[in-house]
């Protein structure tokens, strides 16, 4: 941690130092380092086994407003930036981006599933209401993973019937039911739709302009027709499994809340300012951003080792039961201290073992 805390105090008092070493690049590159670090160290009886499922939310922070990337937030009010996480499911972050407050969400979480440099392979991702759309259920579906949503309005969501016909085949469900799938438009423009996917996946076409493309309410493009006919098909058989498997709707709400927890962590260790990110500079941003993600990863690094080492004894071992241990997290920081002076002294090394 000491090392973690160097570099946060390169960034407030080293001006030149930082722009002139600390590049956007090299944060990432130490990020996936430690991220992976992270991932490899684990042990699978206190941990569980390596996890597939990553969950992503945004969290606005104060900005100064003579940049264009300060906008007004809708819901929360205030001037800032989104920041927009990518959370696996026992807390380490693989992924962040610096967001305007009015861009989509769903493109950030497209974003980070790609373009994230970790070990880790993910095959669900959780969100809330505002991380999905229909198009969304698409992309994700054609990219091959799990669009895993937690649903506010779940009452008012609709099931789009299999095909054309047979009104009455589901009597007990028509109040819900809309309108049936247009199979065959899929099948006509699923080479289109291949195709704005392999961009997506090759980076040759950022999520957020493709998807700005999707979301006109006057575009009638027959691709976009198309990704919305396969989104609901894929979106209904979501909701079925949604509303019939209570241990489905526990796992999302678990990946849910640990992203909230990491959201509450970036308040302990983002202090300076008042939480606010203090510079007008788009690069300054980025760097801040990179420095707080590095910074909670390290921290995330540390209290494995911590709860590694200590759950070694047998008699401390013996003492969780599987409920304590689906609980633990090492997302821990009352034994940090954030304040005063931090001596660095680089010939020394913590007593933990990875």
């Amino acid at each position: 941690m000491r090392c973690a805390y160097f570099i946060h105090a390169i960034e407030g008092h080293h001006l030149y130092v930082r722009r002139r070493y600390i590049q956007p690049t090299a944060l990432r590159e130490a990020i996936a380092r430690v991220a992976n670090a992270t991932l490899a160290i684990r042990r699978p009886e206190i941990w569980g086994d390596g996890t597939t499922a990553c969950a992503s939310d945004g969290k606005k922070f104060g900005a100064w407003d003579q940049n264009l990337m300060t906008e007004w937030h809708i819901r929360y009010g205030g001037r800032g930036v989104m920041i927009y996480w990518h959370v696996e499911k026992k807390a380490v972050c693989i992924y962040s981006q610096l967001k305007r407050c009015s861009s989509s969400e769903v493109a950030a979480m497209i974003e980070g599933v790609l373009r994230h440099c970790t070990t880790l392979e993910i095959e669900q991702h959780y969100v809330d209401s505002h991380g999905q759309s229909e198009v969304a259920f698409a992309f994700c579906h054609l990219l091959g993973f799990d669009l895993m949503p937690r649903l506010k309005a779940i009452a008012k969501q609709k099931l789009a019937r299999p095909r054309a016909g047979a009104v009455e085949a589901y009597p007990h469900l028509q109040p819900i039911l809309t309108q049936p799938i247009n199979w065959l438009l899929i099948q006509q423009h699923y080479d289109d739709m291949i195709k704005y996917a392999t961009a997506l996946r090759l980076g040759t076409a950022e999520a957020e302009a493709i998807l700005r493309r999707f979301t006109r309410s006057e575009l009638q493009h027959p691709t976009y027709r198309a990704l919305l006919e396969l989104g609901r098909a894929v979106k209904t058989a979501f909701l079925c499994r949604y509303l019939h498997e209570e241990a489905l709707r526990r796992e999302i709400h678990e990946g849910l809340n640990v992203v909230e927890n990491w959201n509450s962590t970036n308040g302990f260790i983002f202090y300076g300012k008042g939480g606010d990110i203090a510079s007008n500079r788009l690069d300054d941003q980025e760097l801040a951003v990179l420095a707080l993600h590095l910074l909670q990863n390290c921290l995330v690094y540390i209290n494995t080792l911590m709860l590694q080492q200590i759950l070694a004894e047998p008699a401390w071992m013996a003492r969780l039961t599987p409920e304590d241990l689906r609980a633990l997290t090492p997302l821990l920081y009352s034994h940090m201290n954030p304040y005063g002076t931090f001596e660095l002294d680089m010939a020394a090394r913590l007593p933990l073992v990875a």
